[in-house]
């Protein structure tokens, strides 16, 4: 049978049980995603997997309902490890819709919670473990959890967790589980670590991939307007004036964000901020007030970007370009998603040359440059507005905007006709 035929079929053809078809249908779930057209029948044969696709494509259900399968034929238990506490609760619920009704228990080990409640949960014996690798190291640590009857192990958003630091503690949790086990791992990009993890601690995984590593979402328009720092804010009170829907902007520093949620309140818009100096309780309801639309406007870091499951954000900002280009990728993937249309916009400074034609690479899109709107007068001077800025990071060593070659600083601040040299060769010039 073809992909295509099994996708007209829906779920089913995929080796899906009949009572899991049945929850499927019943929670409305018709048609499978590319992903999960393809990783669903090799998690159900119980073959290692590594997948590849860009964040927002139904991953999720893609391992959720092969490790379901498994641990109903099986006496074992299930392991999920993602970077952050949004993801992991967000994974959790989606497993409670599928295995309410067949009495399926989760424990979710996170940062910021109670280690009382979690223990708790982990002497109800639960079927499967969702957890940071930071919180289940402190267990394993603690001797309040023990991974040897785990049989199915998935890492979600790998290279996140990696990003973040976690390869230690990823690499310790890998020597505890057993080496019998089916593991599948999905991530948006695949750097060299994420290969050497895969040689290393899986049976010759299958690898998937439903678009090229770093695709960035396909519905999504990428602009780009070069503007001072100092204007930065003035020209996001003018975009939050233009786009009335759900924006989430992003900020380099957890300081910047606080700043910046603090700004957008001074123009009159309902906002909240998501980071990693904001409680458990905090950022839930961070991010629950922007799904019910208590908050139009939320402000987030890369810690969280991809802890951020709402499917109708009109725009995405990147206030400040990110410390990684491969971040560029998880943020506006934000966006566009459900096979929805979406609209991503940076804010790049004169000197960031460097790193946009580093993001355009890794898109294999050029992102054409507009011309900077009239501004509205700023409401704080630009010396009351510190945070640590992109261009302040030794990462870059950047230069101005001025293309491959040499020449001289490129004007810029009002918009205007005049070009610059982008990473095609070719020069930048404003629409």
């Amino acid at each position: 049978m073809t992909q295509e035929t099994e996708h007209r079929n829906g779920f089913f053809g995929l080796g899906i049980a009949p009572n899991l078809l049945d929850i499927l249908a019943r929670l409305r779930y018709t048609e499978p995603t590319p992903i999960q057209l393809r990783a669903i029948p090799i998690g159900i044969q119980s073959k290692d997997m590594v997948g590849i696709a860009q964040t927002g494509t139904g991953k999720t259900l893609a391992f959720a309902i092969p490790l379901l399968q498994r641990l109903s034929a099986t006496k074992g238990r299930g392991l999920i490890l993602l970077p952050t506490r949004e993801l992991a609760i967000q994974v959790d619920e989606t497993l409670q819709k599928l295995g309410r009704s067949v009495g399926l228990r989760t424990a979710v080990l996170i940062g910021g919670a109670s280690m009382h409640m979690q223990i708790s949960a982990l002497r109800r014996n639960p079927h499967v473990i969702v957890a940071t690798p930071g919180r289940l190291n402190d267990h394993l640590e603690q001797r309040t959890v023990t991974l040897e009857k785990v049989n199915t192990l998935v890492l979600d958003e790998a290279d996140r967790m990696l990003d973040m630091g976690f390869l230690p503690q990823i690499k310790r949790i890998l020597q505890t589980v057993p080496k019998e086990r089916h593991t599948m791992l999905f991530s948006a990009t695949m750097p060299s670590a994420i290969t050497q993890i895969a040689a290393a601690y899986m049976q010759l995984p299958v690898r998937i991939e439903v678009a090229p590593s770093g695709t960035a979402a396909e519905r999504v328009v990428q602009e780009i307007f070069i503007v001072s720092k100092q204007d930065k804010l003035r020209l996001l009170e003018k975009l939050l004036q233009e786009y009335t829907g759900t924006v989430l902007v992003f900020s380099r520093t957890k300081h910047g964000a606080k700043k910046i949620a603090h700004a957008i309140k001074n123009m009159g818009v309902r906002s909240s901020e998501i980071h990693s100096n904001r409680s458990l309780a905090q950022r839930r309801d961070a991010l629950e007030g922007f799904k019910s639309g208590k908050y139009r406007v939320l402000v987030a870091t890369d810690i969280a970007a991809r802890g951020i499951d709402v499917t109708n954000i009109e725009l995405v900002i990147n206030f400040d370009l990110p410390d990684q280009s491969e971040d560029y990728v998880h943020r506006i993937g934000r966006t566009g998603r459900a096979g929805r249309e979406g609209k991503a916009i940076s804010f790049a400074q004169p000197d960031q040359g460097r790193d946009v034609r580093d993001i355009e690479r890794l898109v294999r899109t050029r992102i054409p440059i507009i011309k900077l709107p009239e501004l509205p007068p700023a409401r704080i001077q630009p010396q009351d507005f510190k945070y640590d800025m992109p261009s302040d990071r030794p990462r870059s060593h950047q230069r101005p905007y001025h293309g491959q070659g040499g020449g001289s600083r490129p004007r810029h601040g009002g918009g205007g006709g005049h070009s610059r040299q982008g990473s095609s060769g070719r020069p930048y010039r404003h629409h």
